[in-house]
Protein backbone atom coordinates (compact mmCIF):
# COMPACT_ATOMS: atom_id res chain seq x y z
CA UNK A 1 0.00 0.00 0.00
CA UNK A 2 2.90 2.11 0.77
CA UNK A 3 4.67 1.68 -2.38
CA UNK A 4 1.08 2.54 -4.17
CA UNK A 5 0.36 5.83 -2.19
CA UNK A 6 4.51 6.86 -3.22
CA UNK A 7 4.01 6.27 -7.11
CA UNK A 8 0.23 8.35 -6.57
CA UNK A 9 2.07 11.13 -4.85
CA UNK A 10 5.14 11.00 -7.20
CA UNK A 11 2.76 10.69 -10.11
CA UNK A 12 0.82 13.89 -8.94
CA UNK A 13 3.91 15.97 -7.83
CA UNK A 14 5.65 15.63 -11.47
CA UNK A 15 1.97 16.45 -13.32
CA UNK A 16 1.75 19.17 -11.22
CA UNK A 17 4.95 21.13 -11.83
CA UNK A 18 5.67 22.93 -15.29
CA UNK A 19 8.96 22.44 -17.06
CA UNK A 20 9.35 25.31 -19.07
CA UNK A 21 11.67 24.46 -22.13
CA UNK A 22 12.84 26.20 -25.33
CA UNK A 23 10.68 25.03 -28.41
CA UNK A 24 12.77 24.00 -31.37
CA UNK A 25 11.09 26.30 -33.22
CA UNK A 26 13.44 29.33 -34.24
CA UNK A 27 10.56 31.81 -33.78
CA UNK A 28 9.66 30.82 -30.93
CA UNK A 29 13.35 30.58 -29.64
CA UNK A 30 14.59 33.79 -30.69
CA UNK A 31 11.21 35.63 -29.51
CA UNK A 32 11.66 34.05 -25.69
CA UNK A 33 15.14 34.50 -24.97
CA UNK A 34 15.53 38.22 -26.76
CA UNK A 35 12.61 39.08 -24.60
CA UNK A 36 14.21 38.45 -21.33
CA UNK A 37 15.87 41.14 -19.58
CA UNK A 38 19.32 39.43 -19.59
CA UNK A 39 22.09 41.84 -16.93
CA UNK A 40 24.45 39.15 -17.10
CA UNK A 41 28.00 39.53 -18.52
CA UNK A 42 31.47 38.29 -18.27
CA UNK A 43 33.18 39.61 -21.43
CA UNK A 44 34.11 43.52 -21.90
CA UNK A 45 34.84 45.20 -25.44
CA UNK A 46 35.79 48.67 -26.45
CA UNK A 47 32.73 50.44 -25.31
CA UNK A 48 30.21 47.54 -24.49
CA UNK A 49 30.02 44.08 -22.54
CA UNK A 50 28.00 40.81 -22.93
CA UNK A 51 27.83 37.87 -21.60
CA UNK A 52 29.42 34.59 -23.43
CA UNK A 53 27.26 31.37 -22.63
CA UNK A 54 28.12 27.94 -21.34
CA UNK A 55 29.72 26.07 -24.11
CA UNK A 56 30.61 28.83 -26.21
CA UNK A 57 34.44 30.05 -25.91
CA UNK A 58 35.86 33.41 -26.56
CA UNK A 59 39.02 33.32 -29.28
CA UNK A 60 40.05 36.94 -30.18
CA UNK A 61 39.61 40.28 -31.28
CA UNK A 62 40.10 42.35 -33.88
CA UNK A 63 39.30 46.13 -33.45
CA UNK A 64 35.34 45.33 -33.19
CA UNK A 65 35.40 42.17 -34.54
CA UNK A 66 35.41 39.04 -32.18
CA UNK A 67 35.73 35.67 -32.75
CA UNK A 68 34.20 32.93 -30.40
CA UNK A 69 33.77 29.23 -30.61
CA UNK A 70 31.76 26.31 -30.16
CA UNK A 71 31.12 22.43 -30.94
CA UNK A 72 33.34 22.92 -34.14
CA UNK A 73 31.79 26.49 -35.36
CA UNK A 74 33.41 29.77 -34.99
CA UNK A 75 30.90 32.29 -34.77
CA UNK A 76 31.99 36.25 -35.89
CA UNK A 77 30.77 39.16 -33.73
CA UNK A 78 31.03 43.06 -34.93
CA UNK A 79 29.46 45.19 -32.59
CA UNK A 80 29.14 48.25 -34.24
CA UNK A 81 29.46 50.74 -31.64
CA UNK A 82 29.38 54.09 -33.73
CA UNK A 83 26.02 53.21 -35.39
CA UNK A 84 24.79 52.33 -31.35
CA UNK A 85 25.58 56.14 -30.59
CA UNK A 86 24.30 57.33 -33.40
CA UNK A 87 21.15 55.89 -32.77
CA UNK A 88 21.53 54.49 -36.85
CA UNK A 89 17.80 53.13 -37.83
CA UNK A 90 17.52 50.94 -40.59
CA UNK A 91 14.98 48.75 -42.84
CA UNK A 92 15.29 45.02 -43.64
CA UNK A 93 13.03 43.31 -46.08
CA UNK A 94 12.27 39.49 -45.42
CA UNK A 95 13.85 37.52 -47.94
CA UNK A 96 11.49 34.87 -49.16
CA UNK A 97 13.78 33.05 -51.02
CA UNK A 98 16.03 32.30 -47.72
CA UNK A 99 15.74 29.29 -46.07
CA UNK A 100 14.94 31.43 -42.58
CA UNK A 101 14.47 35.24 -42.77
CA UNK A 102 13.08 37.15 -40.28
CA UNK A 103 12.17 40.54 -39.07
CA UNK A 104 12.90 41.66 -35.44
CA UNK A 105 11.39 44.24 -32.84
CA UNK A 106 11.47 44.26 -29.66
CA UNK A 107 11.44 46.52 -27.30
CA UNK A 108 12.69 49.24 -29.14
CA UNK A 109 15.71 46.87 -30.30
CA UNK A 110 15.84 45.77 -33.98
CA UNK A 111 17.58 43.28 -36.19
CA UNK A 112 17.01 40.25 -38.71
CA UNK A 113 17.82 36.82 -38.14
CA UNK A 114 18.91 34.88 -41.84
CA UNK A 115 19.70 31.99 -42.69
CA UNK A 116 20.59 30.49 -46.27
CA UNK A 117 21.94 27.03 -47.50
CA UNK A 118 25.29 27.57 -48.89
CA UNK A 119 26.85 25.40 -52.13
CA UNK A 120 29.19 23.10 -49.58
CA UNK A 121 25.83 21.86 -47.60
CA UNK A 122 26.24 23.79 -44.88
CA UNK A 123 24.24 27.10 -43.44
CA UNK A 124 24.84 30.45 -43.44
CA UNK A 125 23.23 32.07 -40.14
CA UNK A 126 23.44 36.24 -40.49
CA UNK A 127 21.92 37.06 -37.14
CA UNK A 128 21.43 41.17 -36.62
CA UNK A 129 20.27 42.78 -32.96
CA UNK A 130 20.71 45.58 -30.66
CA UNK A 131 23.61 46.80 -33.25
CA UNK A 132 25.96 43.97 -32.88
CA UNK A 133 25.76 41.11 -35.63
CA UNK A 134 27.07 37.09 -35.33
CA UNK A 135 27.57 35.51 -38.54
CA UNK A 136 28.70 31.72 -38.65
CA UNK A 137 28.24 28.53 -40.69
CA UNK A 138 26.97 24.94 -39.51
CA UNK A 139 25.51 22.10 -40.59
CA UNK A 140 21.91 21.94 -40.57
CA UNK A 141 21.57 19.91 -37.16
CA UNK A 142 23.51 22.87 -35.79
CA UNK A 143 21.33 25.29 -36.58
CA UNK A 144 19.34 25.51 -33.33
CA UNK A 145 22.44 25.47 -31.20
CA UNK A 146 23.74 28.11 -33.15
CA UNK A 147 20.53 30.44 -32.93
CA UNK A 148 20.35 29.61 -29.43
CA UNK A 149 24.01 30.64 -28.63
CA UNK A 150 23.87 33.90 -30.87
CA UNK A 151 20.66 34.55 -29.47
CA UNK A 152 22.24 34.93 -25.91
CA UNK A 153 25.15 36.77 -26.89
CA UNK A 154 23.11 39.27 -28.78
CA UNK A 155 20.42 39.70 -26.11
CA UNK A 156 22.98 40.94 -23.17
CA UNK A 157 24.94 43.30 -25.35
CA UNK A 158 25.12 45.89 -22.86
CA UNK A 159 26.81 49.75 -24.44
CA UNK A 160 28.62 52.54 -21.90
CA UNK A 161 27.54 55.47 -24.01
CA UNK A 162 30.16 57.72 -21.64
CA UNK A 163 33.42 55.30 -22.99
CA UNK A 164 31.86 55.66 -26.86
CA UNK A 165 31.68 59.16 -26.15
CA UNK A 166 35.11 59.69 -24.85
CA UNK A 167 36.46 57.45 -27.95
CA UNK A 168 34.27 59.41 -30.40
CA UNK A 169 35.86 62.49 -29.18
CA UNK A 170 39.23 61.45 -29.23
CA UNK A 171 39.55 60.40 -32.77
CA UNK A 172 39.75 56.79 -31.98
CA UNK A 173 37.20 55.93 -34.93
CA UNK A 174 39.35 58.29 -37.04
CA UNK A 175 41.74 56.51 -39.95
CA UNK A 176 39.48 53.12 -40.09
CA UNK A 177 39.93 52.14 -43.91
CA UNK A 178 37.13 49.43 -43.85
CA UNK A 179 33.40 49.64 -43.40
CA UNK A 180 31.07 47.16 -42.78
CA UNK A 181 27.03 47.74 -42.61
CA UNK A 182 25.87 45.15 -40.06
CA UNK A 183 21.98 46.56 -41.42
CA UNK A 184 22.84 45.17 -44.47
CA UNK A 185 22.34 41.34 -45.27
CA UNK A 186 25.54 39.79 -47.40
CA UNK A 187 24.10 36.85 -48.30
CA UNK A 188 27.27 34.85 -47.72
CA UNK A 189 29.64 37.17 -49.28
CA UNK A 190 31.02 39.02 -45.84
CA UNK A 191 35.13 39.58 -45.68
CA UNK A 192 34.90 38.90 -42.14
CA UNK A 193 33.31 35.28 -42.00
CA UNK A 194 35.84 34.46 -44.97
CA UNK A 195 38.75 36.15 -43.51
CA UNK A 196 38.48 34.65 -40.13
CA UNK A 197 38.26 31.15 -42.16
CA UNK A 198 41.18 31.54 -43.60
CA UNK A 199 42.69 32.44 -40.70
CA UNK A 200 41.27 29.54 -38.69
Amino acid sequence: MKKIAIVLLGTILLTGCTIVRISSNIDIMTDVILSKNNNLFNHVGKGYKYYVPRGVTYIDTDEYNEKLYSSGNYYYLYVDVISYYHKKDFNYDKDESAYFSKKIDNNNKKGYLEINKLDNGKYYIEFMYNYAKIECQVEKDQIEDAILNSSYILSTIKFNRKVIKIMLQEDYFTNKEETYDIFESKKVNTNFLEVGNENS
